[in-house]
């Protein structure tokens, strides 16, 4: 069973990486910023589906 601190550390770095994004690219481009945030959650999913939920 994976560790409360490694899920709450990757849901923090999905947050960081969202608005950082959002902040530094998209600020002016609603429909774009919504299209981009789910890709980025997707991908972060997948990946949480790969390499965490292995173990």
């Amino acid at each position: 069973m994976e560790s409360k601190t490694e899920i709450v550390f990757y849901v923090l770095a999905l947050v960081a990486v969202v608005v950082s994004v959002d902040i530094l690219f998209l600020r002016h481009h609603t429909f774009e910023r919504l299209i981009v945030n789910v890709g980025i959650v997707l991908v972060f999913g997948a990946l949480y589906l790969v390499f965490l939920k292995r173990r």
